[in-house]
């Protein structure tokens, strides 16, 4: 017997954004629709085709053409990962919805996992990644930024970085209320639930295509993150900016006492010393800057209210 609310179409709605993944397309669904029907959930799949420059769109159409419960969102071009799932949000009609990436990084395996949480009273299910198979400069960044997230959320996770989450219906509803252009979901996600919970989750080595987050994506999207969720950076700049000043004067007054006392030394390098105080606050000067850039940029992209995404075909069946 399927699994349903009778408040919903169906069960269980499945969100998978896609950009580039041509190689893992076919088997990903495999192994997905064996996973659902083994769990006898009523489900969908919802692709997200972001502006693919592969054969990724033609794969997700055949798909679809194949298989009634499988709906595909195309995209006019690239917008990025979160953008997508927004997209997809606003299609799915299940009482629970779980996102997945594409790259089979995270095992569909470990979908009903996550479900069973869901099902035990948690709002939000997120995998932890064990074993994760991603380098150290992917892992370390990502360790730093749970930690962060942690603090401005109140919502202790050892892992935002990962895609493979689970959640209640009301969750995405609040989601999508949020308008802002640049949203990290999962942090967003947390500040509407009321009980968040990780499990242990299989990572496997990507075995097609390439990464979609090189390092100048990973720290926008740290960028977006801390300029969107939080004003701690700017008081942080606030509070160096007052400790660099006091440690100018410090310094001054150290240096005028000094040569009241001993009088001008021969052979002393002052030129490089002022050289290395001037760096010092010249590099403070443009950090505090391009910071408060971020938050005059974000600014900037919401007064003028355009839309996350274009759509430009929807592949449903009736």
């Amino acid at each position: 017997m399927e699994k349903q609310n009778s408040q919903y179409k169906l069960y269980l709605s499945i969100v998978i954004p896609v950009y580039n993944e041509q190689e893992n397309l076919e088997e990903l669904f495999s192994r997905l629709k064996k996973t659902l029907d083994e769990n006898k959930y009523s489900w969908e799949l919802i692709f997200i085709n972001d502006g693919s420059r592969d054969n990724s769109g033609e794969a997700l159409i055949r798909i679809h053409n194949q298989n009634p419960q499988v709906k595909v969102l195309e995209f006019n071009r690239n917008y990025g990962q979160h953008a997508a799932v927004f997209a997809g949000f606003s299609a799915v009609e299940g009482e629970i919805v779980v996102v997945l990436d594409a790259d089979l990084q995270n095992p569909p395996e470990e979908i009903p996992n996550l479900v069973k949480k869901i099902e035990e009273g948690f709002d939000v299910v997120s995998g932890l990644r064990e074993k994760r198979q991603d380098s150290l400069l992917r892992k370390i960044p990502s360790f730093f930024m749970a930690k962060v997230i942690s603090y401005a959320t109140g919502v202790s996770m050892k892992d935002y970085g990962t895609m493979l989450r689970a959640y209640r219906r009301d969750i995405i509803e609040n989601v999508k209320e949020c308008q802002e252009i640049s949203s990290y979901i999962p942090a967003l996600a947390n500040l509407f639930a009321n009980k968040v919970t990780e499990i242990n989750c299989r990572h496997d080595s990507r075995k097609g295509g390439k990464s979609k987050y090189s390092f100048y994506r990973l720290l926008k999207l740290n960028f977006d993150f801390m300029t969107g969720f939080s004003s701690i950076p700017i008081h942080l700049v606030s509070v160096l900016g007052l400790f660099v000043s006091l440690l100018g004067l410090g310094f001054g007054a150290f240096l005028g006492a000094r040569r009241i006392i001993f009088g001008d030394q021969p052979g002393e390098q002052g030129i490089f010393t002022l050289f290395a105080i001037l760096f010092f606050f010249v590099g403070i000067q443009i950090f505090s800057l391009g910071l408060i850039g971020e938050y005059i940029g974000r600014i900037y992209s919401e007064v003028r209210k355009r839309p996350r995404y274009f759509i430009k075909k929807k592949y449903i069946h009736k």
